[in-house]
């Protein structure tokens, strides 16, 4: 009887652990930039599940001078007195590169085409990991403009 309880508990645990496992991943839609649009999906971790989170080179203090230096405010859009808070989400890959780009909420066109080309040619960041290995990892940033 005890056996059959240990190796119940046994399942459970193994089952419960799977659950947890699979809830850290997510697939992520991705658009490969081709005429044809080819749908793609990547498995990357949340950010929350990860050990270590990714993280910028220099740090956080370290991404709002970068893109503070490095965001151009549309002639346009600031002339028309357009503002707002472009929420961004992108992946930090297991080798520091940044990939798969998308707006999750946007402002207006061309301040979403300046956040999405602000965090393209971001530096290589510092990967996020799980145990001792790099994985990627789904990253959601907003990106400022005002006047």
């Amino acid at each position: 009887m005890v056996t059959k309880l240990c190796k119940l508990m046994v399942v459970m645990a193994m089952l419960m652990m799977s659950a947890v496992m699979s809830a850290q991943m997510k697939r992520v839609i991705a658009y490969q930039s081709t005429p044809r649009s080819v749908t793609q999906y990547v498995e990357v971790y949340e950010c929350d599940y990860v050990d270590v989170q990714p993280q910028f080179p220099g740090g956080e203090v370290a991404l709002v001078e970068y893109i503070n230096r490095s965001r151009r405010y549309p002639a346009e859009a600031y002339s028309s007195n357009i503002q707002g808070r472009v929420l961004c989400s992108f992946v930090v890959n297991a080798d520091g590169t940044i990939s798969h780009v998308s707006i999750i909420r946007g402002v207006e066109p061309s301040l979403n085409q300046e956040a999405v080309r602000l965090i393209s040619e971001m530096p290589r960041w510092e990967a996020g990991r799980v145990g001792n290995h790099a994985v990627p990892v789904h990253y959601i940033l907003p990106i400022v403009f005002r006047r």
